[in-house]
């Protein structure tokens, strides 16, 4: 089985490394290719106005894994490998393991998320993962239910391409409560942005702010009450995985538009008389 893995975190970041080696010794036909630096929150921002430069990288992963460095953004990484780099299309996309989580509203800027929906974009089944914690170094628990989710979806097989966001606690493998199927909640950012001065006495802004997570939300009418959010079941220590797509498509909209009278060629409301 082909796997394309791609971060946003960097090539040299431990997570991707702790990923790619230990698919790579379970067999897998591994290519990394990561951003040559950290390109966290770059969303699925793509490389227009200037060339994308990748470079062989060795000596860094298991030696059965081929890894190139990219200059591009996450997204950039997985349409490289796609496009240029491969031979063949992969069978899966794999992101991560990311530093941090992303949860809820975080997959809107995540490049880790953005990376797996290049994947998605392309009809290929992606998955992006993610250790829920910006301090711990522990991805083995990670690793392990990556190898054991890979070799699940080996032999059962999703019923259409799909990408499934995967969030690991940061506790010992004894401490997982277990695993949940879970929708996306909310982490909303109080922002703020601080005024300093550089050395040559010029003004920049730093943006700072923290997140506040808002646990109890009303229940989805579409899907059944036990599915509660990623944020919630996270900070119970069961690892989440939500179903993602790239269709943001808002039927309920769709539908008051349309009450509204917008398809049916009533201009003068609109001031087009």
């Amino acid at each position: 089985m082909k796997l394309l893995i791609s971060n946003d975190d960097g090539i040299f970041a431990q997570g991707v490394r702790v990923l790619a080696n230990a698919l790579a010794v379970a067999g897998y036909d591994v290519t990394v290719v990561c951003p040559d630096r950290e390109r966290s929150a770059t969303g699925h921002g793509l490389t227009m106005h200037q060339p994308i430069r990748a470079e062989v990288v060795e000596s860094v992963f298991h030696p059965g894994v081929k890894a190139w460095s990219c200059s591009g953004t996450p997204a950039d990484c997985i349409k490289l490998g796609l496009w240029g780099l491969l031979e063949h299309p992969p069978d899966f996309v794999l992101s991560g393991i990311n530093q941090g989580p992303n949860l809820g509203s975080d997959v809107l800027y995540s490049g880790t998320v953005s990376a797996a929906m290049e994947g998605l974009l392309e009809g290929i089944p992606s998955i992006a993962f993610s250790l829920a914690s910006y301090s711990g170094h522990d991805f083995q628990p990670a690793a392990k239910f990556a190898l054991a989710l890979i070799s699940q979806l080996a032999d059962k097989p999703l019923p259409a391409p799909m990408l499934l966001n995967v969030n690991i606690p940061p506790v010992a493998v004894s401490e997982i409560a277990g695993v949940a199927i879970t929708r996306l909640g909310m982490r909303r950012y109080v922002d703020t942005f601080q005024k300093r001065l550089d050395p040559r006495g010029k003004t920049y802004y730093w943006l700072a702010g923290e997140v506040v997570e808002e646990l109890q939300q009303p229940a989805d009418p579409r899907l059944p009450e036990s599915v509660i959010t990623d944020v919630q079941k996270i900070r119970d220590n069961y690892i989440t995985i939500t179903p993602l797509h790239y269709n943001l498509t808002d039927a309920a909209g769709i539908s008051t538009l349309l009450a509204w009278g917008f398809a049916k060629g009533e201009k003068d409301w609109l001031a087009l008389k």
